[in-house]
């Protein structure tokens, strides 16, 4: 197993700094780096932060696609149930099941019981708002009813409206 990365033990200040100067300069001059880092206490080299870098740049570049293609897919198909976030906790979810079985022992367990902690948050906050949605969509529908039946509309008519509101939550 390769020694562990010398960017990886920064303080987190540090860390943070690294991450924006990197981006900031568009994924280069990592002499200039490397010197700053020095000046600042850390003895870190080019070729790490190189490395680092690439890594860095690679997962940013896939983030900015996954964002892209997401912004797409809810464009092209509202998603007025929360489906999507729901599809993407329960995929996240068997994901980090699937990084525990693989690395266990070699992975940072309280990282991944707050990711799973989150998750379920998340989960319960979704479920309560798709309640809120179904109920408040039941009560428009009930006070549509009672109207449009007080306006001489049809029972179809007045059905049909009904189903048209609660098929924004149902």
């Amino acid at each position: 197993m390769p020694p562990r990365s010398k960017i990886t033990a920064l303080p987190p200040e540090v860390k943070a700094w690294l991450d924006s100067a990197l981006v900031d300069g568009d994924f280069s001059d990592y002499e200039a780096l490397a010197a700053e880092l020095r000046s600042r206490g850390f003895d870190i080299s080019k070729s790490a932060i190189h490395r680092y870098g690439q890594a860095f740049e690679d997962r940013l570049s896939a983030l900015k696609v996954a964002s892209q293609q997401a912004r797409a897919v809810v464009e092209a198909a509202p998603d007025n149930e929360g489906a999507v976030n729901e599809a993407l906790m329960r995929l996240v979810q068997e994901k980090l099941f699937q990084l525990l079985m693989a690395q266990e022992g070699q992975i940072d367990l309280p990282k991944i019981a707050k990711a799973v902690a989150e998750l379920g948050k998340a989960s319960v906050v979704q479920k309560k708002w798709q309640a809120e949605v179904r109920e408040k969509a039941r009560a428009v529908a009930d006070a549509a009813e009672s109207l449009a039946s007080k306006g001489g509309l049809t029972g179809a008519t007045v059905q049909q409206i009904r189903k048209m509101i609660l098929g924004i939550a149902e």
